[in-house]
């Protein structure tokens, strides 16, 4: 819920290729050109070239079955990343509308800290019957009326509603759309037993208030969420959590949209709500 620049050229090190830079005027009589990238920016380019080199090789060679293969290549080939795909199919119950009854693996505990995170993160949240019904959901019952007492505390601050733009009630000024969202961008296991894990979550989020009166309009930030994880009832429930910051990519240097075109992808693009 929450939330340098030098010119120049150089030569790209050993590879032979040099950067030329050109006139600052167009010799023809065309407008000046534009400064050249600094280094960082420069760097994400070759950066960004790399990646999308290393995954069309991946692409391509993903079908040769030609050759046989090296029994000993399988312990040189690099372990496969918590959110690959596994085939496993999604769950398919929700309880109060947030995906439930995870299965009792690794696996499941990753799906059902991705889904917690995007429920925790959710305007639903700054309702109270919504939010009790998240809580109750989530949360493992020995620590779940302890949370709704501290969550409901926090929520119905008026310094924090606006602090963040909101009206008394939680809801936002008239014309505005508020958003809370949370994307996960990945699942880490920290620790394992057979009915306790620790999953980490890497996700961002978006959240303000988006249309042309706004005051907090919609920013993007970066968080990790831990999740202590046990095993009861036959799912997956938080027994304890902790937020810190990052990591946080560089940003690129792309133009804010309109509050116009903000409002009108919130509305339009609904949220994932299962990560696996």
């Amino acid at each position: 819920m929450s939330h340098g620049d030098e010119q120049g050229y150089s030569d790209y090190g050993d590879t032979g290729h040099t950067r030329t830079r050109l006139p600052d005027h167009d010799p023809y009589g065309g407008a000046p050109r534009r400064p050249t990238r600094s280094p960082s920016r420069g760097l994400i380019t070759v950066v960004g070239v790399v990646v999308l080199l290393i995954a069309a090789i991946a692409f391509a060679n993903r079908g040769d079955n030609s050759s046989p293969k090296d029994p000993t290549a399988k312990s040189s080939q690099p372990h496969t990343s918590p959110t690959d795909p596994t085939g496993t199919h999604p769950v398919q119950t929700r309880t109060n509308g947030i995906p439930s009854n995870f299965a009792h693996t690794e696996q499941g505990a990753e799906s059902a800290a991705a889904n917690y995170a995007v429920a925790l993160g959710s305007a639903d949240m700054f309702n109270t019957v919504k939010r009790h019904a998240i809580v109750n959901t989530v949360y493992a019952p020995e620590i779940a009326t302890a949370r709704q007492t501290a969550m409901d505390k926090a929520y119905s601050s008026q310094e924090f509603l606006a602090n963040v733009g909101l009206t008394e009630d939680g809801s936002p000024p008239k014309g505005q759309l508020f958003v809370s969202r949370v994307i996960p961008a990945g699942t880490k296991v920290a620790s394992t037993k057979p009915d306790r894990t620790t999953v980490e979550v890497w996700y961002t989020t978006l959240f303000g208030l988006s249309g042309n009166a706004s005051k907090n309009p919609v920013t993007e930030s970066w968080y990790t969420s831990t999740y202590v994880l046990t095993w009861v009832d036959h799912d997956w429930k938080i027994s304890s959590d902790q937020q810190k910051d990052g990591p946080v990519p560089l940003g690129r240097d792309q133009r804010a949209s309109t509050a116009d075109d903000m409002t009108k992808a919130v509305e339009e693009y609904g949220g994932f709500t299962y990560a696996r």
